[in-house]
């Protein structure tokens, strides 16, 4: 087995046309810090132009998987501007994995917890020890984890994603397999044998179909997604999103209050043509704008 050590990400070819990320930062239980980030999106870059590579395992050294954002870092940029900045490199980073011409196979041997759990999300398949947990726990320290309950709300049921939101409790492998989080839960002993196992038989199916097959199905998702983590459109965000939640509670008009990085407010006001009195207003952050919108864009 080759390696290559970069500063955090570890990439290693275990077997021909199957190439593994290894988040390496265990002392911080791999936390996606913008050095993280940065390092973890080259990588993706580099695979991405890579024709010998049919397969990607996502992994991580230690006892976590991810422990979601670096709390310690965001605590010493107390400023608007550098969450913004983050958070903007965390949505692309997200959205590159889904948009690699190789499928992502995440191998989860500990907890994965926020941000964290949010990467296992956004894999096209998951393979878990069965002693590894998965939350997504911002709401403990007063933060709704808006971004990873996108991913979370693609991959199970809305309630089981609101209820795992709304509490921040965990759910260990077994019923993260039964939730559809992810695909196995075997054994740590076995987990590596069993996701390389599962990559061999990926790899040996026609490359065009895997490609153009794996294309086509997030093409259905990604107009709705892609537009949601981009938040230089949020303004437009907020007029749709104002319009389909409209529909849902049956308002007929819907106040959406963000504060800008000046902290003025950007206020959308939307009527609809149901015949109701009703006048909703909610205060609402960018940062959770995108979970509230992805919500109700399901349900419609």
């Amino acid at each position: 087995m080759q390696a290559h050590a970069q500063t955090m990400v570890i990439t290693e070819n275990p077997k021909p046309g199957i190439v593994r990320l290894v988040l390496n930062k265990p002392d911080s239980f791999n936390a996606l810090s913008t050095e993280m980030l940065q390092s973890l999106q080259a990588a993706l870059t580099g695979i991405s132009a890579d024709a010998g590579c049919r397969v990607v395992i996502l992994a991580a050294q230690g006892k976590a998987f991810s422990a979601g954002h670096d709390l310690r870092e965001m605590r010493s940029h107390p400023d608007q501007a550098y969450y913004t900045e983050l958070f903007a490199l965390c949505s692309k980073v997200m959205m590159q994995i889904q948009q690699l011409p190789q499928p992502v196979v995440a191998q989860v041997q500990g907890i994965a917890t926020a941000a964290g759990c949010q990467l296992v999300s956004m894999c096209d398949l998951a393979v878990a020890a069965d002693s590894a947990k998965f939350a997504v726990s911002g709401i403990n320290y007063g933060l709704f984890c808006s971004t990873p309950g996108v991913g979370l709300s693609r991959n199970m049921h809305r309630k089981q994603a609101m209820e795992m939101l709304l509490t921040g409790d965990f759910i260990d492998a077994p019923l993260a397999v039964e939730r559809g989080l992810i695909n196995h839960s075997v054994p740590l002993e076995q987990l590596e044998d069993t996701v390389l196992k599962l990559c061999l038989k990926i790899s040996a199916k026609p490359e065009p179909a895997v490609r153009m097959g794996q294309a086509l199905f997030y093409k259905q998702l990604h107009n709705v997604t892609a537009r949601i983590h981009d938040t230089e459109n949020l303004e437009q965000i907020m007029l749709e999103a104002s319009q389909d939640i409209c529909k849902l509670l049956n308002a007929d008009r819907l106040t959406l209050y963000a504060v800008n990085d000046d902290r003025t407010a950007i206020v959308s006001k939307v009527k609809t043509g149901l015949n109701s009195s009703r006048d909703l207003k909610l205060p609402i952050s960018p940062q959770s704008l995108a979970g509230y919108a992805a919500f109700s864009r399901q349900q419609l």
